[in-house]
């Protein structure tokens, strides 16, 4: 009697598909940039400007895919919500230094780069969550990378907020309000996040699939990285 193969996990068509996708994607839509229209709208405000620059910051982290996969990497094993609040407050501490900082200090980098820092992020990750690091002996205090990884984030904030070209006129204030933004976008994607983990946690289905979603995390992530080295060494 033949042997019989252990059915395929629904888990590795979906991890196909989103690479597929975000290889069929055009490198500017993976570069994450500023809508012209947003642009647009920025060059003509003088002043602060609290309530749009709020908006502006919501928007770009609740679009922004790629610190989406970060911070579902981040929360995806963290039944507790004290160890919720803490990781992604090292997050939010991380990034918030680098985005006004990075802004004031008119620290541009090339956005390639830090974009391709940031998918490294999710594979890291998406690698710590499978026990890939343990294998081979390395310990990393996550605590720590996470903080790290945030520098990085805020950096590529940073960087799309430099190419809004705001005014100096109340630029402190609404570099402010843009980050209250980032922060109030990340808490909505992260309840909507946290509360489906914790469902899926609660059926059989979690054990047998979670190591197959962090490979499609780690393989979501390699292909954003790729794109953006792509387009740094074609530039």
């Amino acid at each position: 009697m033949p042997t019989r193969r252990p059915p395929l996990s629904p888990v590795l068509p979906v991890a196909a598909l989103l690479v597929l996708v975000a290889l069929a994607l055009p490198l500017e839509a993976l570069a994450h940039d500023v809508a012209e229209g947003d642009k647009a709208f920025v060059r003509t405000i003088e002043g602060p400007a609290i309530i749009p620059f709020m908006y502006l910051g919501a928007k770009h982290m609740v679009t922004g895919y790629d610190h989406i996969a970060f911070l579902i990497g981040v929360v995806f094993f963290l039944r507790r919500l004290k160890d919720v609040l803490l990781y992604v407050s090292a997050f939010a501490i991380g990034h918030s230094i680098t985005l006004i900082g990075g802004v004031l200090l008119e620290t541009g980098v090339n956005a390639y780069i830090v974009d391709a820092i940031i998918g490294v992020s999710v594979i890291y990750k998406g690698v710590e969550n499978i026990g890939g690091f343990e294998k081979l002996g390395w310990h990393f205090d996550t605590r720590i990378a996470v903080l790290v990884f945030g520098l990085f984030h805020g950096l590529g904030l940073a960087t799309k907020v430099l190419d809004l070209e705001v005014s100096p006129d109340g630029l402190l204030a609404n570099l402010i309000a843009f980050n209250v933004g980032v922060e109030l976008g990340q808490i909505l994607v992260l309840t909507v996040v946290v509360l489906a983990l914790a469902a899926w946690r609660h059926t059989a289905s979690f054990k047998r699939y979670a190591l197959y979603a962090n490979i499609a995390l780690i393989l979501v992530g390699i292909a954003l990285t790729a794109y953006q080295l792509e387009g740094y060494f074609s530039t």
